[in-house]
């Protein structure tokens, strides 16, 4: 990988009355369309204005997109999954003593949910067709969990080789499970590190080289990860602040969202 870190634009969102925290876009759509939510409200955005905006409820943990524009928002007070199409929503998940958090869409279609057990002890990650679940990943092979058990963000995405891989924040560590939840890797930060705080994963995302970025918010950097979960670079010399969301669009350029600052930053960092 040849890294050239350059800001190429932002889009300022403090005229929306918002922070910006969670970001995604159409899986394999070439769409310049970027999702974005603060604490009550979603807003659809073209790369240089917004497209369309609607309430989402007390608090969206996370949102996610089908290839249909369909949206999908996680709401923890009322353990509900809702989707919204044609200003039109619907609960299609609704849970008992588990509580929704982050969401991913699938290239099948299949729909990932990150959820704490309301007690927060445990998490998991339960893969859904429609309203039913077809898949639990919770345990590795000796019975250990996989993610920690609390209420942190535990960010997901789905890689190009079908790895599900888990940002957990509350572990400290990126985990990588393959199509059928096994065990592949556990991030905690390079072997050697610069930073001076923990690594704190937030936000994740792939690209089209099947790396894994995700954003390091104690040390307002983005780490780059093989397909495999070894380190490859930083990318830090962005002036970043507060990370939070990311995502990468079909042309591997890089959408990061600074909460505190308001901003939505796209960074070229691929030549």
């Amino acid at each position: 990988m040849n890294p050239r870190f350059s800001t190429q634009s932002r889009l300022n969102m403090k005229n929306y009355a918002m922070l910006p925290f969670l970001m995604k876009r159409k899986y394999g759509q070439v769409d310049r369309g970027l999702l974005i939510s603060n604490v009550s409200t979603l807003k659809v955005f073209s790369r240089r204005q917004q497209k369309q905006s609607g309430k989402s409820g007390k608090w969206p943990r996370d949102i996610a997109v089908y290839s249909d524009g369909a949206l999908v928002y996680s709401d923890w007070s009322t353990m509900t999954v809702y989707k919204v199409k044609n200003d039109q929503t619907e609960e299609i998940i609704r849970l008992q003593g588990w509580v929704p958090t982050q969401l991913c869409v699938t290239s099948s279609g299949d729909l990932l949910v990150t959820m704490v057990r309301d007690d927060k002890t445990q998490s998991k990650v339960v893969r859904y067709s429609g309203s039913t679940v077809k898949q639990t990943i919770q345990f590795d092979d000796d019975g250990q969990p996989l993610y920690s058990g609390n209420n942190y963000p535990k960010y997901i995405t789905e890689n190009r080789n079908l790895d599900i891989c888990v940002a957990d924040w509350g572990a400290g560590a990126v985990v990588g499970v393959n199509q059928a939840g096994k065990l592949r890797f556990r991030y905690t930060g390079p072997p050697s590190s610069t930073k001076k705080k923990p690594f704190n994963p937030c936000g994740i995302t792939t690209n089209s080289q099947s790396h894994i970025l995700t954003s390091d918010c104690n040390n307002h950097c983005i780490h780059v990860l093989d397909v495999d979960g070894h380190f490859l670079c930083y990318i830090d010399n962005c002036d970043l602040e507060c990370l939070t969301g990311l995502c990468v669009d079909n042309d591997d350029s890089l959408f990061v969202c600074e909460g505190f600052r308001g901003n939505v930053k796209r960074i070229r960092y691929l030549k």
